[in-house]
């Protein structure tokens, strides 16, 4: 006799073998002893969890010998015969293959002759959502009213595609996917009978890789079976399932815990060396961060799974090494992964990013975390490491280019309130807002100096063809109204952390020193660009020659054209682009500005290469070897290394470059923006003073349209 599968050798009988659907049992158990029978049952769920099983027991408890009952003999004729597919009144038909309304009239034929030999006509249509639109017409009239003696019993695992008109005619239960543990357990039975050894673990792999359906989980072990020959271990049934070592599943999450990015890039080699799936991976560690959850806020689980789960101790110890947070945000990162890693071009790649991607949003500062976890760490030390922050933030902000009459960053403390005034206290965590420079006034108040403040500050603007006043946000609206000092980078204000404590006089000396700038006048004739500068103690290196235009022509022109600006630009949506920089330039900048030049001149580098060219910095050059820096690894690629190598060997400078990861402060990427801005900048001013322009917008109101004048 030739072999039988575990999944129809033991296949339930009867209700009571029936595994994991008590819901159905019960209602269909009640149903036949009251003797209240619909004529038509609709079982929907996924493929394995029992449909065909239930039709084909319903139809033994229709037509026992015995009578209607919930627990058929099984040893009667009528029951032996539909368990071997013989009964001459239990009709199967297979809508995936039968989907034609010519089948089911055929099918509708046969309801009009009465049982052969049994009580019950019983037609079992399995797939039914694959019949056609006119297959279904045909057979509502049938379904809704058909004789006494007939029973349908439909089967799908898509109830959505069956149409309405069908499923109101029926009486449907939903087949639910059965749990590990369920399957684990007749998995065990089924074994004993086989007299077949296996590891409890072993079968929970297969239980969980059978997603529910019994069908699966039995053939499974079929194959388990097969491919061990003898005892189904634990190991062999994962090299079976392609499944992924456990400890490189704990180990990946263990340094996901600690941030240890490069043991788990590591093992993600590890993995790719052992061929096995990344997708798989994933799986793997979502079930175990699962588990980590629940074990987070149910620790009595862990208990409780000890006896199907061995590594339930490992899973409980990474539960309480990884906050709950991090546990969720990396179940969420690998759930949304398994959809997004075939879109990568190398699976190992795309498993390798998305592991990454929680260390991203993970805080690696050791001194921060040595400061929260170090009870020691008393609040005195922490004032004093934001004040040092501070003062260092304060000095290095204090370089920048200021015109008019307010500090392009803000101090560090408000000043001491008159004696009538309330204290204020400022705590370290509030958030900071900036306020007026200091040295206008040591006297006024805060809400003094504001009010004081806005009215300059309408003062400054309201002034024809002064703009020193304006701050890069106001520049930004001012479009082709920005006087040529304005090339010159002006960032805006960090908002930096107030100390606990006020500085002193010799500390608010040594964090402030502002430049002054003359008040450059665009209607001013010249010549010659240039700019007159007042002495000042520290000279910014941003600060550049203004560019002066030609003579203008009277002044109710002027507020004309300086009107019809600024409306032109209050009515445009498109947004104008800030020009930043932090152009500080140095004699090798010089250099290798030129040395760039030529390179792309002569076309020998491209792509990759020109832009690690553009975008580096060059710091130092010895004999043998040029340092440059930059400031993304990615630029820094093999191919556009050893081009950018071959290229600077082609031009006579045969050495090796190094490169190392900081700001980049004179590139030529920024040297060039910045000639092309003050070019743009120059070719505004000219239009904007050409006569027959100003005329137009005089005469007919003109507007220019910002964006809208380019460099030929």
């Amino acid at each position: 006799m030739s072999y039988l599968v575990l999944a129809r050798k033991y296949r339930p009988k009867n209700f009571t073998e029936l595994v994991g659907q008590p819901h159905v049992v019960q209602a269909l158990t009640n149903a036949l002893t009251q003797q209240r029978l619909h004529h038509a049952y609709l079982f929907t769920g996924t493929r394995g969890v029992g449909k065909t099983t239930v039709s084909r027991i319903l139809a033994k408890s229709l037509n026992c010998e015995q009578g209607i009952t919930a627990v058929p003999c099984g040893v009667c004729e009528n029951c032996m015969a539909i368990d071997i597919g013989r009964f001459v009144d239990y009709t199967e038909l297979d809508a995936a293959s039968n989907r034609g309304v010519e089948e089911v009239q055929n099918l509708i034929e046969q309801a009009v002759y009465k049982p052969v030999t049994g009580r019950f006509k019983v037609f079992m249509i399995d797939e039914v959502h694959m019949l056609s639109n006119h297959a279904f017409n045909a057979i509502l009239k049938t379904l809704e009213e058909p004789p006494e003696y007939l029973k349908f019993v439909l089967a799908t695992t898509d109830p959505q595609k069956v149409p309405v008109t069908v499923l109101s005619r029926c009486l449907q239960f939903n087949l639910r996917p059965m749990a590990p543990e369920t399957i684990l357990e007749h998995l065990e039975h089924v074994l004993s009978l086989e007299n077949i050894s296996a590891q409890k673990s072993a079968l929970f792999s297969l239980a969980r890789a059978a997603r529910g359906s019994m069908r699966d989980a039995l053939s499974l072990t079929d194959q388990a079976i097969a491919y061990t020959g003898s005892e189904i271990q634990d190991e062999q049934v994962r090299q079976m399932l392609g499944s992924v070592d456990k400890d490189h599943v704990y180990g990946l999450i263990d340094a996901l815990a600690k941030g240890q990015g490069q043991l788990v890039i590591e093992i993600c080699e590890q993995l790719r060396d052992q061929g096995l799936s990344a997708s798989q991976a994933l799986e793997d560690i979502s079930y175990v961060l699962q588990r980590m959850a629940v074990f987070q806020f149910a620790s009595n689980k862990a208990a409780d799974s000890q006896a199907i789960d061995p590594d339930v101790a490992r899973t409980q110890a990474l539960s309480e090494r990884m906050p709950k947070d991090e546990t969720q945000l990396l179940y969420s990162i690998c759930l949304k992964g398994r959809s997004e890693i075939g879109l990568a071009p190398d699976e190992y790649a795309g498993l390798t990013m998305i592991l990454l991607r929680l260390l991203a949003f993970k805080d690696t500062d050791p001194n921060v975390s040595n400061a929260t976890s170090d009870p020691s760490h008393n609040q005195s030390s922490v004032e004093q490491e934001a004040q040092k922050k501070t003062l260092e933030s304060v000095t290095s902000s204090s370089k920048v280019s200021n015109t008019g009459d307010f500090s392009a960053v803000s101090p560090p403390h408000d000043p001491p309130a008159p004696a009538s005034a309330p204290a204020q206290g400022v705590a370290v965590d509030q958030p900071t807002v900036p306020v007026l420079d200091q040295g206008h006034d040591q006297g006024l108040d805060q809400g003094t100096k504001s009010e004081l403040g806005h009215e300059q500050e309408q003062a400054q603007r309201g002034r024809i063809g002064d703009s020193s006043s304006l701050t890069p946000n106001a520049a930004q609206g001012a479009g082709f109204n920005l006087p040529v000092i304005d090339m010159a980078s002006r960032p805006k204000a960090p908002l930096i952390e107030v100390p606990a404590r006020a500085l002193s006089d010799e500390e608010m000396e040594q964090a402030y020193v502002f430049e002054e700038v003359d008040e450059v006048d665009r209607w001013a004739q010249d010549e010659e660009p240039s700019m007159a500068k007042r002495p000042s103690p520290i000279v910014s290196p941003s600060a550049q020659e203004a560019q002066l235009i030609n003579e203008p022509p009277s002044g109710a022109v002027q507020v004309s054209v300086r009107q019809a600006s600024q409306n032109a630009d209050k009515g445009s949506t498109e947004a104008k682009e800030q020009f930043k920089t932090k152009l500080k330039p140095t004699e090798e900048g010089d250099f290798w500005l030129g040395i760039v030049q030529e390179l792309i001149q002569s076309e020998l580098i491209q792509s990759l290469a020109r832009e690690l060219a553009l975008q580096s910095q060059l710091i130092a050059r010895e004999p043998d070897s040029w340092l440059l820096r930059i400031e993304r690894e990615s630029l820094r690629t093999v191919n556009s290394v050893e081009r950018l190598t071959k290229g600077l060997a082609q031009l006579g400078h045969n050495l090796e470059l190094r490169f190392e990861l900081a700001p980049v402060q004179d590139s030529p990427a920024m040297r060039l923006a910045q000639i092309a801005f003050e070019n743009q900048q120059i070719a505004e001013a000219k239009i904007l003073n050409d006569p027959f322009v100003l005329q137009l917008m005089q005469e007919f109101d003109a507007k220019i349209v910002p964006g809208s004048i380019k460099i030929i």
